[in-house]
């Protein structure tokens, strides 16, 4: 399992969206693995102490990326899922087969709220 981070720099609670290798390895073949440059050692303030982390700061252009990779991947995902499930998936066809859309919103949500300023890709 792969974690995306998102922290804020005025020490507010951070989110994690973790994700299995292979949804990883799809995001890394996709435009996401170019947006951001290189994570930079940056200082926040984290679980009530200071932290060094490699970060990557959501600057407007940089968060406006990710969000139309991410809406793109959702609008791309639910034509997949739609076509895939049919009518009446089972519960287990169902969780699987909306997996990753289900990560992506979870993402897309994450990059859209403005409380957090960095991404960490691990």
């Amino acid at each position: 399992m792969f974690d995306i981070s998102f922290y804020s720099a005025k020490g507010e609670p951070s989110d994690s969206v973790r994700i299995t290798a292979a949804t990883y390895e799809w995001l890394a073949k996709s435009a996401f693995s170019k947006i951001g440059g290189e994570s930079i050692d940056t200082q926040i303030y984290l679980d009530e102490e200071n932290v060094i982390l490699p970060l990557v700061e959501l600057n407007q252009e940089i968060r406006q990326q990710l969000k139309k990779i991410f809406s793109e991947a959702i609008i791309s995902e639910s034509d997949v899922v739609l076509t895939k499930l049919g009518d009446s998936p089972s519960k287990e066809e169902y969780q699987s087969g909306t997996y990753r859309l289900r990560k992506m919103l979870e993402l897309l949500k994450c990059v859209e709220n403005e409380n957090y300023q960095y991404l960490q890709r691990i």
